[in-house]
């Protein structure tokens, strides 16, 4: 019982991430990608086969394997009003520019009282994946959702990864938009709704993907499928689980786990990220001052 809305077809992690691309590329001029092989091979998970083509090698930029050259162009090219989106091919890459993404593109719009927008994406696949060592299996949602200035989205389903992105571009500040190599061939229904071209979702805004009154799961991208596996085992020992998809992690939806766990009265969190200061420690802040009420927390 995931709670999506008259699912007309199903389509897949990696295609609702192209059709968002393609789509925002086609209504904005100044939308453009910048990566390691994004143009000729397509993207190394292919989130942008058949973008070179439609939109030319001015519009879709294949790079040198230089992170913080690429990044530090596209900070450049939004400062001028342009809209880059910036692909990593692992996010445990984008270490190597990590300069731009905080001390330029993060702070920017602080330092100048406002006056300046930078309305860059930065996206690619983040946290564990198969086959891979230690150096590519981190997970960056709580190391960026650190930072001033920056909003940070986590997908898990196809309605988040195609909302999620479109409403990522459309922002006039940087977004570290945070997917999953091994939720890409995965497929979920769509409603008529989210394959609408006009169609995003609002950056801070948590869904509740199953029901529940005895305890609140939040979790965010893969974690969200383990959740609900978990949701449906606990069913069977009589207990009734909701289960958040948080979507966002900077902003966080404080107001929806908030209102969950007054009705369930018990909290537990789930990420694949280090335990310490992370965004499950972030949620339990988010009520030790106030809510002594509830029972447990994981």
């Amino acid at each position: 019982a995931r709670g999506y809305s008259s699912a007309a077809k199903e389509i897949t992690v990696r295609d609702a991430l192209n059709s968002a691309l393609d789509e925002e590329m086609s209504a904005d001029p100044s939308v453009f990608l910048m990566g390691e092989e994004v143009g000729e091979y397509q993207g190394a998970y292919k989130i942008t086969k058949g973008l070179l083509d439609k939109y030319g090698p001015d519009r879709v930029l294949d790079t040198p394997i230089t992170e913080a050259g690429f990044t530090g162009i596209g900070v450049g090219a939004a400062y001028q009003g342009l809209r880059p989106v910036i692909e990593f091919m692992t996010f445990n890459f984008s270490m190597q520019a990590i300069d731009h993404i905080i001390n330029s593109a993060a702070k920017s719009n602080y330092m100048s009282a406002g006056q300046i927008n930078v309305p860059i994406v930065f996206r690619g696949p983040n946290g564990a994946a198969a086959g891979v060592g230690a150096q590519h299996s981190q997970c960056y949602a709580a190391w960026f959702a650190h930072v001033p200035g920056l909003k940070v989205l986590a997908p898990y389903s196809s309605e988040d990864a195609r909302g999620l992105l479109k409403a990522a571009i459309r922002d006039p500040d940087p977004v570290v938009f945070l997917e999953n190599e091994l939720l890409y061939g995965e497929s979920f229904p769509v409603s008529d709704e989210v394959l609408d071209s006009s169609f995003a979702l609002p950056i801070g805004k948590a869904k509740i993907e199953r029901e529940g009154k005895d305890v609140t799961i939040t979790a965010f991208s893969k974690m969200v499928g383990y959740a609900l596996q978990a949701a449906e085992i606990l069913s069977k020992e009589g207990i009734s689980a909701e289960v958040i998809n948080l979507r966002s992690i900077r902003p966080l939806d404080r107001a929806a786990i908030n209102a969950s766990v007054r009705k369930t009265n018990r909290l537990v969190t789930l990420e694949e990220g280090f335990p310490q200061h992370g965004v499950g420690a972030e949620i339990w802040f988010s009520f030790s001052p106030h809510h002594t009420h509830i029972n447990k927390l994981v």
